[in-house]
């Protein structure tokens, strides 16, 4: 599902409201995740943290509109790709949750379904995408060593 610019912007600002609660001058101090929780039939946002305290709740009115029992493999790909985007334009940098810390996408029941963005300053969460072809690569590398 392709969101528009707008529904784009609403979500990361509701990102921003959820992490501002976790920013200040101070040292981190905060031990908790993120979790989004999307609601296909509602069309609602939901950040809040392991004490599922609500961070922030907003509407994305396109997801109303979305028929499919996938939904949430289908939203998972515009979610993380904002958070990278965020991360990347270091909007979680005066962020006070000890490291390492995420961004969870759960479902109705507050389960998780995945992790979205991993935050460490020494750890990289690879993808599904980075590692295809891995295993064919590894299989090439160890057959050219033992035919020397």
């Amino acid at each position: 599902m392709k969101l528009s610019q707008q529904s784009l912007s609403i979500i990361e600002a509701a990102i921003q409201k959820a992490v501002a609660k976790y920013t200040c001058n101070c040292e981190q101090t905060a031990v908790t995740d993120i979790h989004l929780q999307p609601d296909q039939t509602s069309g609602q946002l939901t950040v809040y943290n392991d004490d599922d305290e609500e961070l922030a709740n907003i509407m994305v009115e396109e997801w109303t509109t979305h028929d499919s029992d996938d939904f949430l493999e289908i939203v998972e790909p515009s979610l993380r790709n904002i958070l990278c985007r965020m991360k990347d334009a270091g909007d979680f940098d005066k962020v006070t949750i000890l490291k390492p810390y995420s961004f969870v996408l759960v479902d109705e029941d507050k389960e998780t379904v995945a992790e979205l963005l991993l935050v460490d300053d020494d750890t990289i969460l690879v993808n599904d995408e980075l590692l295809k072809g891995l295993d064919k690569e590894l299989d090439d590398f160890l057959k050219e060593l033992l035919e020397k």
